[in-house]
C-alpha cells in the first residue's frame, strides 16, 4: 500500500504539475475542491495517467467526488482495482 501511495503521489504531482513535494501529500491531503489544478480537465488527465501507470481501467460510473476526496481515498481505490 505504501508503494501504491508513493506512486499515486508521483502521478498526481507529474500529471497536475503540482509544486508540492511527494512528502507534502499525505493520506489526508484534500484533492478535488482543494487543488485548483484538479478541475474537470485535470480529473480526466489524472484518470488517464492512473490507468496507464497502474494498468487499470476506471469506468465512468466509478467517477465521483469521493474517489478524488483525498490522496488516501484515491490510493485505496487504486489498491482495490489492483486487487480485483
Amino acid at each position: 500500500m505504501a508503494d501504491t501511495e508513493d506512486a499515486v503521489r508521483g502521478v498526481l504531482i507529474e500529471t497536475l504539475e503540482l509544486s508540492q513535494a511527494p512528502a507534502d501529500l499525505t493520506r489526508d491531503t484534500a484533492l478535488f475542491g482543494a487543488l485548483p489544478e484538479l478541475d474537470s480537465f485535470g480529473v480526466v488527465q489524472l484518470v488517464v495517467a492512473l490507468e496507464e501507470r497502474f494498468d487499470i481501467v476506471i469506468d465512468d460510473d466509478e467517477f465521483g467526488a469521493d474517489l478524488f476526496e483525498t490522496v488516501g481515498s484515491l490510493t485505496d481505490f487504486v489498491d482495490a482495482k489492483l486487487a480485483a
